[in-house]
């Protein structure tokens, strides 16, 4: 009998995996990467044909020997990595690393699969392949660019800001898109502008309903273009000796249409929406979801199913849902970027049949995450919901109005009315039903109040994970298998921290991010970035090669960075003079700026280290012990929050601003 090793990455898939094979199979996990670039070098062959020089990491030295004794007497080594380009190069490098590479024996068999099923196993032993050297090479290629990057310009950041920072090909960009919607919020000019709102009834008081103006003189405005009290005023004072009958009925049908599968972008963006969990958290969970064989593969940009997942969906709506919720033709998705991959499949359960409620999950997390795949993906093949839109459009003004003559005024209501719930019945729904009374053309109505509301102009949102996701996958930044790791690596980075929800660029961020776009634009640039993944995507599928990108890109970054080190100066924003001296060797102290915030330091470092912390004093007494001050402290993060002077001696703490006059139903010991 023929000896099979089967190598994935992780023990968890190990296992799944080892339950639906035979005793002549054993199923070895890699742990990941076993090779790496080193890490106190470039490990870049940047004057030859940007070879990559890769180690095996001490940590990973153990798997390898142990992967080499076991292949001794094997008939035949599967490569059961992840679909993707890294589960293609980790694979490779495990060939690399334990000297397989080129060898006859034992056979090399390279095998995928969208899940981790019984039948999806048994399919990929029957039609193994080689390794997809296009697929290796598009990741070697990233992170070739990412190091190249990385590790010249970081450098560059140490000298002209402070030692200890990064930047980063995509990462850069990232933090610009925050940054530059901070300076947006900034430099927005509120407007304030009146809304006139009508509480109207047409025979029992009880029964009204609110109708908003929107024209005047028979012109359309919009909303924010009613700027004048003056004007509102007189408006209102004209309204109140007016009479008020409906011009216009008009209803339409509007169908809503259920949402495509999820994609690894869009997973990430509704689990935030709905559970508020960040993208790594999210990765984190589906990680466990495809290797425990409960879901499909997670990194993936494609909305397509397979024809067995639409049939087996299908199947359970009729029998589950009810028939009327089913669609003659099953639905097909098209993903919208025109490098996805289309072999792979969207993110859905493995079997429709497995309701959330009858299965078992390690934490109430998991439970929540399948939850909201099983129901996209069955939502998906129902029905779209149909619902009626009434618009109602209201004449006022003095009583001069002849059969069919326009108000002075115009005032619109609207309903919404659920006609059949189509794919709401196991998806959530954004919006409500909106009901209005019995109404008919020429109806006279009455009027009980008049109410002016004063507005002002918004300016735009920060950006919250799911919607930086979305900015980034709109710009084409970054694919599946990035999106969390640069949200992460830019917190980690003391670039932007997250307060309720919300990215905030960070001093140093903005610092790093007005350095780059002024000296190093191409690298900070969203075209140029979103071209670069193109490439990548260019060379995965055979289109470009490897080192034509390299030529490309480093030669000018490397002439570049030589003339920019020798023109800027060190940023002069993170050093201020005070009139303080140092108590150590009495030279003068100066306040510096590190990913922490600034701090106290002598001018004399390095021969002097002498430092002191920085202290905002809120001028309160700590509610707690109160004899400690109230102090703006932040964490290794870079998250802001209030705590005592006396800590560790008093540990209270608060993430709300004490000094608010809102913030005592919200303040809570943090420690």
């Amino acid at each position: 009998m023929d000896k099979n090793l089967v190598v994935v990455e992780s023990p968890a898939k190990a296992r799944t995996i080892g339950q639906f094979l035979s005793s002549n199979f054993e199923v070895v996990a890699s742990f990941g990467h076993v090779r790496d670039l080193p890490k106190k070098e470039l490990g870049v062959d940047v004057k030859g044909d940007f070879t990559p020089k890769y180690v095996i990491p001490d940590k990973s030295r153990k798997i390898v020997n142990l992967l080499k004794s076991k292949i001794k007497g094997t008939n035949n080594f599967f490569i059961a990595t992840d679909l993707d380009r890294e589960g293609e190069a980790i694979g490779w490098h495990i060939l690399q690393a334990i000297g397989l590479e080129g060898k006859t024996k034992p056979v090399i068999k390279r095998i995928t699969f969208h899940e981790i099923t019984k039948p999806a196993i048994e399919d990929a032993l029957k039609n193994p392949r080689g390794i997809n050297e296009n697929l290796v090479e598009a990741q070697q290629a990233r992170r070739v660019l990412d190091r190249l990057v990385g590790y010249k310009l970081s450098p560059f950041l140490w000298k002209k800001v402070y030692s200890g920072l990064s930047a980063g090909r995509v990462q850069s960009v990232a933090v610009r898109q925050i940054v530059d919607r901070e300076r947006e919020i900034e430099n927005f000019l509120s407007q304030k502008y009146f809304e006139i709102v009508a509480i109207l009834y047409k025979e029992e008081p009880t029964k009204n309903f609110k109708a908003l103006l929107v024209a005047i003189d028979g012109k359309h405005f919009k909303k924010e273009e009613l700027k004048s009290a003056k004007k509102v005023a007189e408006i209102i004072e004209n309204l109140k000796k007016g009479e008020w009958q409906i011009q216009e009925i008009k209803r339409e049908v509007d169908r809503r249409f259920p949402y495509p599968p999820f994609t690894t972008s869009t997973l990430q963006q509704e689990a935030y929406y709905q559970h508020h969990f960040t993208a790594s958290k999210t990765m984190k969970i589906a990680q466990d979801l495809y290797e425990e064989g409960k879901i499909t593969y997670m990194r993936t940009d494609s909305v397509k199913l397979s024809s067995l997942a639409i049939n087996s969906i299908r199947k359970y709506i009729k029998e589950k849902i009810g028939e009327k919720y089913l669609p003659t033709t099953p639905r097909a998705y098209k993903t919208k970027s025109r490098l996805a991959q289309e072999a792979h499949e969207a993110i859905r359960p493995t079997f429709a049949q497995n309701e959330p409620e009858g299965q078992k999950f390690p934490t109430p997390h998991h439970k929540k995450l399948y939850d909201l795949i099983w129901r996209r993906a069955v939502a998906c093949q129902m029905k779209e919901a149909i619902l009626e839109r009434g618009n109602v459009e209201i004449g006022a003004g003095p009583p001069r109005l002849a059969p069919g003559e326009t108000g002075q005024y115009i005032f619109r209501a609207e309903s919404l009315k659920t006609i059949f719930e189509g794919f709401w019945k196991i998806w959530k729904r954004g919006d409500e039903d909106k009901f209005l009374p019995p109404l008919s053309k020429g109806d006279k109505l009455n009027l009980s109040k008049l109410e002016s509301l004063e507005k002002e102009t918004k300016p735009p949102s920060r950006y919250s994970t799911a919607s930086l996701i979305r900015a980034l996958e709109d710009a084409g930044i970054g694919r599946p298998s990035t999106y969390a790791p640069i949200i992460t690596t830019v917190m980690e980075r003391g670039y932007v921290r997250l307060e309720q929800g919300r990215f905030y660029p960070q001093e140093v961020g903005t610092i790093v991010t007005d350095l780059l776009v002024k000296h190093f634009p191409e690298i900070v640039d969203i075209d140029f970035t979103a071209q670069m993944e193109d490439k990548l995507d260019e060379i995965a599928n055979g289109k470009r090669d490897y080192l034509t990108v390299m030529k490309e890109f480093y030669p000018p970054f490397e002439k570049k960075l030589t003339i920019k080190e020798k023109e800027v100066k060190k940023s002069k924003e993170v050093e201020k003079k005070t009139d303080k001296i140092c108590p150590k060797c009495q030279k003068p102290l100066v306040i510096r700026l590190s990913r922490f915030g600034h701090f106290l330091a002598c001018s004399g470092f390095p021969d002097c280290r002498y430092t002191q912390q920085l202290i905002n004093s809120t001028g309160m007494k700590c509610p707690d012990c109160k004899e400690g001050n109230v102090i703006e402290r932040k964490t290794r993060k870079g998250k802001k929050f209030w705590g005592c002077s006396a800590y560790p001696k008093c540990k209270w703490g608060s993430w709300q601003d004490p000094t608010k006059p809102d913030a005592n139903a919200k303040i809570k010991n943090i420690h």
